[in-house]
């Protein structure tokens, strides 16, 4: 995709942006504030812009006069991106330009990082578990006369350096037609052992070549989502992926009100029959996908927490969620497919990942495995922010990990206007520290309807650092501004007034919304320093940072250390793996070094019941504010902090 040069002035910003973006976000991405409170719709009209050079595509409105049109005068909103172009911010939107500059920061999220295929297959680790091979047999005469499964195992000893072979029952049962169906001409799939100097298993025998056709599946189980990968055992390449949601959210949107109900008749029976109907579902859509059949497929790995594992594998989890909040099994060892429900061929094997506690399950340990942090010298913290956060610190030679509970806030919980990333949520934002009114764009770029968790840090961390919010989330009651007002008591910002929304009435931000996502962030921020305290460490040993998840990828990193959600790195230290449990299933269907590891990884993982921990609450009460009661900790925007008051002076 080409991409395109825009210069702003007065400001004199300059940002590279691929065809096709909007105006609006390419000055959001460069840290240049455009009033626009609709939400990139086109319906307020305030996000004019004056094209000096250059042409965009679109732009014109009714809000613009033909003069103004003339004048070169577009809305930003509404001007797509396709050369190289000179943008002039009237007049009228103009500030102070060393305010302007103190305030803007281009917008910066973690760099993508997946592991490379390549260079798994150099370090010689692309050595998926179950492997097939094809085989010419010697067919059986009055002077050779071995009984069948003899012979199979006899050549695959002689010509393929097998030398320790189970055979099931069932392959026993196929052998014989098997063997006269494809002229003795077959393919014997193997299970490799996770241990060499162990038994490989003979798991299918198949006429013919069939050895280009040997497919896995990586599962996510999650609370709300399952996701799927179809993936070439011969290239390692993902074929196909589909995700839905988890037919269990039908009875409870949490793990809680899904243990509840499980402990009711016939209540484990009908989670765990939704889920595994869920996950025929994806696994249904990739095969059609990918165009194969569903008996080439060969082995199977999923990953989930705790509780969403004992419901898989029909097992009452009752005992999580009661002191001393102990689950049935940490580890599973390999089921067939089939007994769990899935439809699959009866030689597939599910690979269950193994957990560490209640509340740091499969999911984790997967995201823990896929990363590569646990082989790594660098001190790492790995973080997967949702309802419950995880967290864990770490290099190959040792790992800490515990679970928090930071609520609902970054998902749109406990937010009065909250919601999930979804077409017409709020995921950008920026304000005029002159003016106060504020720059939104939403998902879809129409009329707002709410806030995402992603768009909720950016609006609290660009208001505290204009001096709108105090470090206790209070508004400015001294601002003179319409946008700040009192609501039956309680203290708000309008974000957009009731004729740019969906939902015809005013979409605010409540200093009870700041409050909650404080607390959220706090219990976080919290538990990342008392894991490290517990390990005699801190916040700077930290030398790198692993975000996990899907709201890692929105989140703006500087932002969030604004408001004290992550500990003040430089950017670059920090990445984001995607949904690190399905990475991890990944992994563990493409070399058998993950299944060889990860029961070192889980004995080696030391699990801290954070409640249980007495410096916990002390670190939690101190970090709720932004960005903590002690900003030292936070050098770079203590500096931009002490900046603005001296500008204010």
């Amino acid at each position: 995709m080409s991409e395109h040069s825009i210069l702003f002035l007065p400001h004199n910003k300059k940002i590279t942006v691929p065809d096709g973006e909007t105006l609006i976000r390419a000055a959001m991405e460069a840290g240049v504030h455009v009033n626009a409170s609709c939400g990139g719709e086109g319906l307020c009209g305030k996000c004019r812009v004056i094209i000096e050079d250059g042409a965009v595509e679109g732009g014109v409105s009714e809000k613009l006069s033909k003069a103004d049109q003339e004048k070169g005068y577009r809305l930003a909103c509404r001007s797509i991106v396709r050369g190289n172009l000179t943008v002039r911010i009237p007049v009228e939107s103009e500030v102070d330009a060393s305010v302007l500059n103190l305030k803007s920061t281009p917008r910066c999220t973690a760099r993508i990082v997946e592991p490379n295929l390549d260079e798994l297959k150099e370090q010689g680790l692309f050595i998926p578990p179950v492997e097939k091979k094809y085989l010419e047999l010697p067919e059986p005469n009055v002077h050779d006369n071995l009984p069948d499964v003899t012979r199979l195992v006899s050549f695959l000893k002689l010509n393929h350096d097998e030398h320790r072979l189970v055979v099931r029952l069932p392959v026993i049962r196929e052998i014989p037609d098997v063997l006269r169906q494809g002229n003795f001409k077959v393919t014997a799939t193997l299970a490799r052992p996770v241990h060499s100097g162990r038994k490989s298993h003979i798991i299918h025998v198949e006429p013919g070549d069939t050895t280009d056709r040997n497919y896995a599946i990586a599962v996510d189980i999650g609370t709300t989502t399952v996701y799927a990968q179809l993936i070439d055992l011969k290239t390692g390449k993902v074929l196909a992926q589909h995700g839905d949601f988890n037919a269990q959210i039908s009875y409870g949107e949490d793990v809680i009100s899904r243990i509840v109900y499980a402990e009711k008749p016939g209540g484990l029976e009908k989670l765990q029959e939704v889920v595994v109907g869920t996950i025929n579902k994806v696994i249904g859509k990739n095969i059609r996908k990918a165009g194969i059949g569903r008996n080439e497929v060969s082995s199977i790995a999923l990953a989930g927490n705790t509780t969403m594992t004992q419901l898989l594998l029909k097992i009452n989890p009752r005992y999580i969620r009661r002191a001393p909040y102990i689950p049935a099994s940490t580890l599973y060892p390999p089921i067939g497919a089939k007994s769990l429900g899935i439809d699959l061929g009866d030689h597939v094997t599910a690979l269950i990942y193994p957990a560490i506690s209640s509340y740091v399950g499969g999911d984790i340990v997967a995201g823990i495995m896929g990363s590569g942090m646990y082989r790594t010298n660098e001190i790492t913290l790995f973080m997967d922010i949702g309802t419950n956060a995880e967290i864990v610190i770490g290099n190959k030679d040792w790992l800490a990990c515990a679970a928090c509970s930071a609520g609902p806030a970054f998902e749109g919980g406990g937010i009065q206007f909250g919601m999930r990333a979804a077409k017409g949520a709020i995921e950008d934002f920026s304000i005029d520290p002159a003016t106060l009114e504020p720059m939104n764009i939403t998902i879809g770029n129409v009329r707002p309807k709410g806030l995402c968790g992603s768009g909720l840090i950016i609006m609290v961390a660009t208001l505290f650092e204009t001096g709108v919010i105090d470090s206790q989330g209070k508004f400015n009651r001294e601002l003179k501004t319409p946008r700040i007002r009192q609501t039956e008591g309680i203290w708000e910002y309008v974000l957009a007034w009731k004729e740019e929304t969906q939902i015809d009435r005013d979409l605010v931000l409540t200093e009870i919304d700041i409050e909650n996502l404080i607390r959220a962030k706090g219990a976080i921020y919290s538990g990342a320093q008392t894991l490290l305290e517990e390990v005699g460490m801190g916040i700077q040993d930290i030398e790198r940072i692993i975000l996990a998840g899907g709201f890692g990828s929105y989140v703006d990193l500087e932002k969030a250390m604004v408001i004290g959600l992550l500990p003040e790195v430089a950017p670059d230290k920090v990445t984001f793996i995607g949904n690190s449990s399905l990475l991890g299933a990944k992994m563990s269907a493409l070399t058998n070094r993950i299944r060889q590891d990860v029961v070192e990884v889980t004995r080696k993982m030391t699990n801290f019941e954070l409640s249980e921990t007495p410096s916990y609450m002390d670190h939690y009460i101190a970090a709720l504010f932004l960005p903590h009661t002690n900003i030292t900790q936070f050098p770079k925007l203590k500096e931009r902090l002490e900046a603005r008051k001296k500008l204010r002076k």
